[in-house]
């Protein structure tokens, strides 16, 4: 179980940090093969338009497990340090971590604090089955397309504010000028945390190791600038449907997404 440390000497101001010393684990965005952090801080939340605080901080967790740096078995700094450090009151804190317990995301006993959760067993069995799999290139195109516009479709339906808040915050990162490895794994981050949205973690298992399994032809659409901004067009389209809680938009522009991205990596192969 991570520790928690406190940097920096007498009368500096500093936030809380998680040190680890449990081996490397792989990250849920997939933008690299292992991770291998000494410790992990968890970095003040960004200042957006006038939103409900809980859902905005509920969004920055979440989008820091997406990213790996909060893991499954890390232990949240203790409720006191964490608000200060998101600068929002305790009670707002609260209800962030009530919404990441109702998503199942966090585990919250007394005595023990707010834990990363672990996945689902049945999410578990799911991945060992997947991953022992011979996959082929083509196949696990097809059961991309086959699932992620139902995952758009059923995010649409149930994503809650903190869902939007996250996939927004993707979004103002991503620009077509980025380097294609960080666009990828901006890409990546997108879809990952659109499959959270469905509040199916099947589904999240699913989309992590579809992304595994394509990563490679993905790459070849992010080469230039103008697959990376047809790609990025298509996550603008998905989130517009999403945000107005349209599945049928949603599914629709995934799909048209699909095609596109596709198309692209066929031209550049």
């Amino acid at each position: 179980m991570p520790t928690i440390s406190q940097p920096g000497g007498p009368g500096r101001a500093t936030k809380p940090e998680i040190t680890r010393a449990l081996p490397a684990r792989n990250s849920l965005c997939a933008c690299g093969s292992t991770v291998v952090p000494v410790t992990v801080s968890i970095p003040p939340r960004p200042r957006r338009r006038p939103r409900s605080i809980s859902s905005e901080v509920a969004a920055h967790l979440e989008g820091l497990m997406i990213e790996g740096r909060l893991r499954p078995g890390d232990r949240l700094p203790p409720e006191r340090e964490l608000a200060a450090t998101m600068g929002v009151s305790r009670s707002s804190l609260r209800q962030a971590l009530f919404e990441l317990q109702s998503k199942k995301l966090v585990d919250r006993t007394q005595g023990r604090g707010s834990i990363v959760a672990e996945s689902p067993a049945g999410a578990l069995e799911l991945a060992d089955r997947l991953r022992s799999t011979e996959t082929d290139l083509a196949h696990a195109g097809e059961l991309r397309d086959l699932v992620e516009p139902r995952i758009a479709h059923l995010a649409a339906l149930r994503a809650q504010q903190s869902n939007l808040l996250a996939l927004e915050s993707v979004l103002e990162r991503s620009h077509p000028a980025l380097a294609a490895a960080e666009s990828l794994c901006l890409d990546i981050e997108f879809h990952t945390l659109l499959a959270h949205a469905a509040q199916n973690p099947l589904l999240v298992t699913l989309c992590t190791m579809t992304t595994t399994w394509t990563r490679d032809t993905r790459t070849l659409s992010h080469r230039t600038s103008e697959g990376r901004r047809i790609s990025l067009d298509g996550h603008h389209r998905i989130y517009a449907a999403v945000s107005r809680h349209d599945g049928r938009a949603a599914a629709a522009a995934m799909e048209q997404h699909l095609r596109e991205v596709h198309e692209i990596s066929m031209s550049a192969d």
